[in-house]
C-alpha cells in the first residue's frame, strides 16, 4: 500500500473478464503516521481506507471489463460493513465482482479478507465517465504495470 499516494491496491492476483472478477491484495504497512492516531497502542487500518481498498479494487475490475474505455467514479457506498480489525503488517486480499454495468453506471459487490477471516463487505455503485485527460489515462496504464494489472487481457 502506499497510503500517501492514496494507491492502497498493490497487486492483481487475478482478473476473470468472463466471471466480471477481480482479486487484488494491499499489504498493510508496518508502520505508517495514519496509525499513531488510529489508535495509540492498538493500531488498526481505519474502516474509510478499507472502503477505499475495495472502491479501488471495484475500479480496476471495471476498468478491464469497460476495456479502459470509460474512468469509474465511487458514487454510492451500500451495505459497507467492517467485521473484524486489519492491523499493520497484515494482507488484505480484496475480492469483487461486477453485479451490474450501464446506463453510466456499475455495480459491484466486494469483500476484503485476512486469511479465511471476512474482514469487510460492500456494495458500491460508481458513475462512468470518460477519462477527464489523455494525460491521466496515461498514469493509470503505468499505475496498472505496476500493480501486475494483465493488461494484454483487455488487448483488442
Amino acid at each position: 500500500m502506499q497510503l500517501d499516494y492514496f494507491r492502497l491496491i498493490d497487486r492483481v492476483v487475478a482478473l476473470d473478464l468472463e466471471a466480471r472478477t477481480i482479486v487484488v491484495e494491499a499489504h498493510v504497512p508496518e508502520k505508517h503516521t495514519i496509525f499513531e492516531g488510529h489508535f495509540p497502542g492498538f493500531p488498526i487500518m481505519p474502516g474509510v481506507l478499507l472502503t477505499e481498498s475495495m472502491a479501488q479494487s471495484s475500479g480496476w475490475l471495471i476498468l478491464g471489463v469497460l476495456k479502459f474505455e470509460r474512468m469509474p467514479f465511487l458514487a454510492i457506498i451500500k451495505e459497507a460493513k467492517m467485521r473484524g480489525f486489519v492491523s499493520p503488517g497484515q494482507v488484505l486480499t480484496l475480492e469483487a465482482k461486477l453485479e451490474h454495468e450501464g446506463s453510466g453506471f456499475a455495480v459491484t459487490k466486494v469483500k476484503g479478507r485476512v486469511g479465511k477471516d471476512l474482514k469487510c463487505s460492500a456494495e458500491l455503485t460508481f458513475g462512468l465517465s470518460p477519462f477527464p485527460d489523455p494525460a491521466f489515462r496515461v498514469h493509470m496504464d503505468a499505475v496498472a504495470n505496476q500493480i501486475g494489472f494483465p493488461l494484454q487481457a483487455i488487448a483488442p
